[in-house]
């Protein structure tokens, strides 16, 4: 018995120890964990190739490699020591080879290597398949392995390579940097467009094409016996701009035709109205036998899509069953709302009749995949998670599977791989059998590359709660607490708003604004309330803050804050601090001009003027629906909700933030907030990027943001203050 308890002591000594060696969340550790992409598993179910970005702080530099692991889980290793970026690797259908994109080359191409699933490895020497000069990305391959899709923006009036070639050298050579517009959509995000479109190539996985002697280097050129053909010729994108997420295009099983999705019929400036076409892959069979090659190259540029959708709102992201007889593709009702409910579409292809899958379904389809033929896997959220649903063909509601944050679904025979975060972590690869849904099935962790690193880090659990809000409706809210709290003392708070307006807290990673090293770093206690307005609370709740953007959100805020200042004692109501950006930047400058209860703000890339702002994003469809249309048609709306008409209300200290390059909430947005601060003499300070854009990307920026926006806090915050 002695040795017994003295055994136990021990254990008991040795896990307080290793609990008590743990640190708070540090920005230095954030930027420390890799980051994994989506999971590619090999056909033969094997393997899962997945690309991981690192982050070099002090070389400021952000760099992806292709990675491997065993797909019942184990160690995850590097595929190739190569120095290059490289990532999105595809595998053949055959499993024996895999392709990639790579910045060995400036611009990005497609390379291949074969591949040998025994010891999961690269075999022979990558090569270098497309040598297009606009570069090209998004590689999918046919599904007989005999072509390669890919994506490049062109030049929609160069017939060729070399026109597109000349332009951009041309371009590049000019002493001259003006540009000239003749419609809308000159910028988007945080780029001039120069009026390119991003159109998909074909080209042959099987050319003759040089080997860098061994090397990635692209120091050499490649064989141009490889001429890649354009399937989607015009002035329109294919596909259009997205923020990641699943392709927006397919191969048939049969290889026939391409599935993609476009917006031919409107400007993208004015309407979301996206819609799926279909065009033929090959058109061999339409030119007699023994015609010329240029009779053969007439039809190929004269092939015609064919619109198979017809939602007035977008339709995107088509994705065709194993068996080749339905098409899939998420789909919205409403034009010009981009937060309107995704619905899941299933059309046959012999009949062309369409179905809606969630019909009775009120949540919002994210990623999906096919589980064989006869159903489909989906992801949707739901309160602060992305759980799994599985949707069959007869259009019953859709039945849950896991509860957590999943995305990037891909199925590999009976397997769902997919993409796992947490609040505690970012993105893992985990696994589950979905053989049989009426039996349970665990999911598991596949990759496990940043469990030592967190293994050191003091994480704090995500607590929920929920309140009555606006309307007397239940509003759910989230709070991290320091690291080491004692319930006897008193915390500041840092109140984070999320932007959108359509978007949400939850039990998700971000890198950005993250509640755990706000929450480390200072010892503060961190709140986050998911207002009217916010997404996975169903359409209704979604819809609701259209049109009433200092309304209900603003009640929801101040009756949670109420709440958590009533039920949670540690916290200090007397030093909080609101921040916020995007939508959230535009509430606190709508908190600024209408209470003083908060001990500072910050504001970063916020609507300040409803109606100059306007005149300067490059959406119009969202303001347009957001305030129910243009200023010149709905002024009395767009002065009600402007937070610059309140200014001779601003007492409260305020950090402003914006990057130059922000093309959605421009920059004078931000100037003109900080400007008036400083004409009213309110205290205030601004942090101006001039290389970002809506986000701060770059990773000693990121570092800045994070100090510039703490210290802030604790300026204003801190126990010894006792106001401005």
């Amino acid at each position: 018995m002695f040795w017994k308890a003295l055994a136990f002591s021990f254990v008991f000594a040795v896990s307080a120890l290793a609990q008590n060696a743990k640190h708070p969340f540090t920005f230095e550790d954030m930027m420390k964990l890799k980051r994994v992409d989506e999971p590619v598993p090999s056909p033969d179910g094997k393997w899962v190739v997945f690309s991981t970005t690192d982050v070099d702080l002090e070389a400021n530099t952000k760099i992806s490699h292709l990675w491997i692991v065993p797909a019942n889980g184990g160690e995850s290793k590097r595929l190739s020591e190569t120095p290059n970026h490289e990532e999105r690797p595809r595998f053949s259908p055959d499993g024996k080879r895999l392709i990639w994109t790579s910045k060995a080359t400036d611009p990005t191409q497609i390379w291949m290597c074969d591949f040998n699933s025994d010891s999961g490895a690269l075999a022979g020497k990558p090569h270098q398949v497309t040598d297009i000069s606009t570069g090209a990305d998004g590689g999918i391959w046919s599904p007989d392995g005999k072509n390669i899709v890919f994506v490049s923006a062109v030049y929609p009036d160069c017939k060729d390579d070399t026109c597109n070639k000349q332009r951009d050298e041309e371009l590049k050579k000019s002493k001259v940097k003006a540009k000239i517009f003749t419609r809308l959509f000159y910028r988007h995000w945080n780029a001039f467009t120069e009026f390119k479109c991003s159109h998909l190539f074909v080209v042959s996985a099987d050319a003759n094409l040089t080997v860098l002697n061994g090397q990635v280097s692209g120091t050499q050129n490649v064989s141009s016996g490889n001429e890649p053909r354009d399937l989607t010729r015009g002035d329109h994108d294919v596909p259009p701009f997205h923020l990641g997420g699943q392709d927006m295009y397919a191969i048939s099983p049969d290889g026939q035709e391409l599935a993609y999705t476009s917006n031919i019929d409107e400007v993208e400036a004015t309407s979301t109205n996206n819609e799926i076409f279909i065009v033929p892959m090959t058109v061999e069979s339409a030119v007699p036998s023994g015609k010329s090659p240029d009779a053969l190259r007439t039809a190929h540029a004269t092939a015609q899509p064919k619109k198979i959708s017809t939602s007035p709102g977008a339709d995107s992201t088509p994705l065709y069953s194993p068996d080749g007889k339905y098409l899939a593709w998420r789909s919205q009702a409403r034009a010009g709302f981009e937060a309107d409910k995704w619905r899941l579409f299933v059309q046959d292809r012999q009949s062309g009749k369409t179905r809606d899958l969630t019909e009775k379904f009120d949540l919002s389809v994210g990623s999906f995949t096919w589980r064989f033929s006869d159903s489909i896997l989906l992801t949707a959220e739901h309160q602060g998670e992305a759980p799994v649903f599985s949707a069959k063909l007869d259009g019953n509601e859709p039945i849950g599977l896991f509860s957590l944050h999943a995305d990037d679904l891909i199925t590999s025979g009976s397997t769902l791989f997919f993409t796992r975060m947490s609040y505690t972590s970012p993105n893992t690869i985990w696994r589950a059998d979905v053989s049989d849904l009426k039996k349970d099935s665990e999911p598991t962790a596949v990759t496990h590359l940043n469990d030592a690193l967190l293994s050191q880090i003091d994480m704090q659990p995500l607590e929920s709660f929920t309140f009555k809000g606006a309307n007397n409706d239940d509003v759910q809210g989230f709070m991290v607490t320091p690291p080491g709290l004692d319930a006897t003392k008193k915390y500041p708070l840092k109140f984070l708003i999320h932007g959108g307006p359509q978007g949400a807290w939850g039990d998700s990673w971000t890198y950005r604004w993250n509640a755990e090293l706000f929450a480390a770093t200072g010892n503060y206690v961190v709140v986050m309330i998911n207002f009217h307005g916010s997404t996975g609370y169903g359409q209704k709740f979604t819809g609701s803050i259209s049109g009433d953007w200092g309304g209900k959100p603003y009640i929801d805020l101040m009756k949670g804050l109420d709440y958590v200042e009533k039920t949670f004692p540690f916290i200090d109501k007397n030093r909080e601090a609101a921040l916020g950006a995007s939508y959230g930047g535009y509430m606190a400058n709508w908190i600024l001009g209408h209470t003083d209860r908060f001990k500072c703000i910050v504001s970063h890339d916020g609507t300040f003027n409803t109606e100059s702002a306007y005149g300067t994003t490059e959406e119009l469809w969202f303001v347009n629906w957001e305030f129910k249309g243009p200023p010149w048609k709905k002024r009395e709306l767009y002065r009600k909700f402007s937070p610059h008409l309140f200014a001779d209300k601003f007492k409260t200290p305020t950090l402003v933030i914006h990057g130059q390059n922000d093309y959605r909430l421009d920059v004078s947005q931000g100037f003109d907030l900080f400007t008036t601060l400083q004409a009213l003499k309110v205290p205030s300070k601004m942090l101006y990027f001039p290389d970002e854009g809506h986000w701060v990307l770059k990773p000693q920026n990121s570092r800045l943001w994070y100090k510039t926006v703490n210290d802030w806090v604790d300026q204003w915050c801190s126990p010894s203050r006792t106001g401005p």
